[in-house]
C-alpha cells in the first residue's frame, strides 16, 4: 500500500463519520467516543508492526485495518442506539458491507482488499477461525492487539468513574456491580477458557473475561505494553477483596511472565508471508 492510499482512507474516513454527527447530543458523544477509539487503535498499531518488522507499506496496510476496524459501529449506533452486536447487528459484518458498498478499498489489489476485509470481519470474535492463515491471520491478530491496548485504556477510566458513582454506565454495559463474580467464569478464566458473554452476571464477571484477555495476545510487544502501563493490575484492584482474587492475580501474572520469558525472534514476523 502506497502513503497516498493510506492518506485517502483516512481522508473518507473523517468525512464518513462526520456524517453521523447531528442534533442528537446522545448520539454525538458515542460517535466521538468511537471516533477516539479508532484514532487510537491507529496509533497502537502502527507501534505493534513496526515492532516486529514489518515494512512500512505493510504498516500502513495494518494501520487501515484499524482505521476501518471498527466502521460499522457509527451505522449500528445511530439505527440501534447501542453497541451491543448480541441485541443489535455484527458491527464486524456491518463494516465489512460498508466498505464493499462504498468501494472504499478499490484502489488496491484484490489481495489487500481480501486482508483487510479478513480482519475486519474477524477482530471481534471470540476465536480466530483455524483455517486463518497467511497474510489474513497476521492483520487479524494484529488488530485484535491494538484493539485490546486501547480498550484497557478506556475501561481502566469507566470503572475508576464507577467507584466515585456507581450509577455511571456511560459504556453501557448494563451489568449490575454486586461485590462478587460467578464460580463457573472463575473456573473458566483459571483454566484458561474462553468465556462467552453470555455466561456473564456481573461487572466483575466482565472484568474476569478482561484480565482473561492476556490468553488472547498475538505478540510480546502487546503484552509489554500491558505491563508496562499496569492494566492488569489496576483491573484487579477492582474486584472484590476475596480469597479468589489472590489466586486470580496470582494466575493472571503468571501466564504473563511465562509469555516473557518465551520471548526470542519468533516474535518479529517474517514480512515476505506479507506481501508488500
Amino acid at each position: 500500500m502506497e502513503q497516498r492510499q493510506l492518506d485517502e482512507f483516512r481522508d473518507w474516513f473523517e468525512e464518513y463519520v462526520a456524517g453521523f454527527y447531528g442534533d442528537d447530543e446522545y448520539i454525538n458523544a458515542n460517535v466521538k467516543h468511537k471516533q477516539g477509539h479508532t484514532l487510537r487503535v491507529c496509533q497502537e498499531i502502527r507501534h505493534i508492526a513496526e515492532r516486529v518488522g514489518l515494512s512500512a507499506p505493510q504498516q500502513r496496510i495494518a494501520e487501515a485495518v484499524a482505521l476501518f476496524h471498527d466502521i460499522g459501529r457509527f451505522e449500528q449506533f445511530v439505527r440501534f442506539r447501542t453497541f451491543h452486536d448480541a441485541i443489535s447487528i455484527r458491527h464486524a459484518l456491518l463494516g465489512v458491507q460498508i466498505l464493499k458498498q462504498e468501494r472504499v478499498l478499490e484502489s488496491l489489489g484484490e489481495s489487500e482488499q481480501e486482508w483487510i476485509l479478513k480482519a475486519v470481519e474477524y477482530h471481534a470474535d471470540k476465536q480466530l477461525p483455524k483455517d486463518l492463515d497467511g497474510p489474513c491471520l497476521i492483520y487479524a491478530q494484529l488488530i485484535r492487539d491494538a484493539d485490546k491496548l486501547d480498550i484497557y485504556k478506556v475501561i481502566m477510566r469507566y470503572y475508576k468513574r464507577r467507584m466515585d458513582d456507581p450509577l455511571n454506565d456511560s459504556l453501557g454495559l448494563g451489568f449490575p456491580d454486586p461485590p462478587e463474580y460467578s464460580p463457573h467464569v472463575v473456573e473458566k478464566l483459571l483454566r484458561g477458557e474462553s468465556i462467552d458473554y453470555s455466561d456473564l452476571r456481573s461487572l466483575n464477571d466482565m472484568r474476569l473475561v478482561q484480565l482473561g484477555w492476556v490468553h488472547d495476545i498475538n505478540f510480546t510487544v502487546t503484552l509489554e505494553q500491558i505491563k508496562e502501563r499496569r492494566y492488569l493490575e489496576t483491573l484487579i484492584s477492582f474486584l472484590p477483596d476475596m480469597a479468589e482474587t489472590k489466586t486470580i492475580g496470582q494466575r493472571i501474572f503468571s501466564i504473563v511472565d511465562e509469555k516473557l520469558k518465551r520471548k526470542n525472534k519468533s516474535d518479529e514476523l517474517d514480512g515476505s508471508i506479507l506481501g508488500a
